[in-house]
């Protein structure tokens, strides 16, 4: 009985590892044997402009936000106001002279991307009809508002749009985007156009007013995860997130080891803090027959790429002495996880420089097992990525 019971458990924790080197391509195929899905959508919007609030949110520094801010200024969008929160920043020498950017200096530091969030809405100099939110590193396409209203017109309250590479200046920064280009393609395009919702990605994404703050405005969400903690109330709200690779945001990627260390520290400590959320999504499908959230929760419940490769091996490793049968289905497991990754970037507009920064990624995942003994105590090093790119930019101009 003992031995039938370790069996089992054996058993069941090859298949909660194994499944997520399968699970994208089968979402693939069935994004290519499906009709494409759209839940019925109430209360459409019209193709007037909606006003839109610009959340920038700055912790410690601000080198970054004058291309920022002009980016968002060449928006050809005529409706919106932009909200600066420098969280614990000088601000003696953010000045801009178009009076649609508004700089808030909070008067006591908030370290949290929520509470700057909503701040900047106790701010608002009038009632916004939606946000969207835009990290200090980023820059945005001249129709990023234009293309997310498409899917606000459709009917949909949340959506996130595609981020891009700004810099691929190293090794680190190429398979940053490599893995940005999969998550996307998966996570983003794949996952909703079969019926559920995109994941959240912390930046370039939009909501309705009313929304965020009916999600999170009862919660005080603290250290990196917002994100999750938002798209987990809105799939429970029963709303799906909505995805579009036209909405544009280039996001700064990790370039140095130290600050790839740091970055995926708080990321990881992020998902063994909220992948319970994903039972709790599937129990929900379930028991309402909600295909969006059903789904959903499978994508919540899959570890950070490294750790479910690295325990694969190690499981793959001790089948070869135990069951040479499961070593093999390891195996082809392991052949679709590479064929999944490789179609995303076949698929999707990937530079050329990316391939060739492929043979870097043993050395990639070695700096991620290494933030994952940072992982414990990550949000207490720092609540922001700091950002060397820009800094070597104004280096070389001087």
């Amino acid at each position: 009985m003992f031995n039938t019971i370790i069996n089992i458990l054996w058993i069941a924790f090859q298949i909660l590892i194994g499944y997520n080197l399968a699970l994208p391509i089968v979402i693939f195929v069935l994004h290519s044997i499906l009709p494409k899905r759209k839940v019925s959508v109430k209360n459409a919007s019209n193709n007037t402009e909606a006003d839109y609030a610009i959340i920038v949110t700055a912790y410690e520094q601000t080198h970054t936000l004058p291309p920022v801010i002009d980016s968002l200024l060449k928006l050809q969008y005529g409706n919106f106001l932009i909200y600066i929160v420098a969280d614990k920043c000088d601000v003696s020498n953010l000045k801009f002279a178009d009076e649609r950017v508004i700089v808030l200096r909070p008067p006591e530091t908030l370290a949290s991307n929520t509470r700057s969030h909503f701040y900047a809405i106790k701010n608002f100099k009038r009632p916004h009809d939606r946000l969207t939110i835009i990290d200090s590193d980023n820059l945005v396409e001249p129709d990023y508002l234009s293309q997310l209203n498409v899917c606000f017109n459709e009917g949909y309250v949340a959506v996130q749009g595609e981020r891009k590479a700004k810099n691929m200046d190293t090794t680190y920064a190429c398979i940053d985007a490599a893995r940005d280009i999969y998550y996307h393609f998966y996570d983003g395009k794949i996952l909703f156009e079969v019926g559920s919702s995109a994941t959240l990605a912390g930046s370039g994404m939009a909501f309705t007013v009313k929304l965020y703050k009916e999600c999170l405005e009862h919660l005080d969400v603290t250290g990196a995860g917002f994100d999750k903690v938002l798209q987990k109330e809105i799939i429970t709200r029963n709303y799906r997130i909505a995805f579009t690779n036209k909405a544009i945001v280039y996001d700064e990627k990790t370039s140095q080891s130290d600050q790839l260390v740091k970055q995926r520290a708080r990321w990881i400590n992020t998902w063994f803090k909220y992948f319970i959320f994903g039972f709790q999504i599937i129990g929900l499908g379930i028991r309402r027959f909600n295909w969006n959230q059903f789904l959903f929760g499978f994508i919540l419940l899959r570890p950070p790429l490294f750790i479910f490769l690295i325990l694969s091996v190690f499981l793959m490793g001790i089948n070869l002495f135990i069951s040479p049968f499961m070593a093999v289905l390891w195996l082809i497991g392991f052949a679709l996880f590479v064929i999944g990754f490789f179609l995303a970037l076949l698929l999707s507009p990937t530079d050329k420089r990316i391939y060739q920064a492929l043979t870097g990624i043993p050395k990639f995942i070695f700096f991620q097992v290494l933030s994952l003994l940072k992982a414990k105590n990550a949000n207490k090093h720092s609540v922001a990525t700091q950002h060397f790119h820009d800094k070597k930019i104004e280096e070389i101009k001087e």
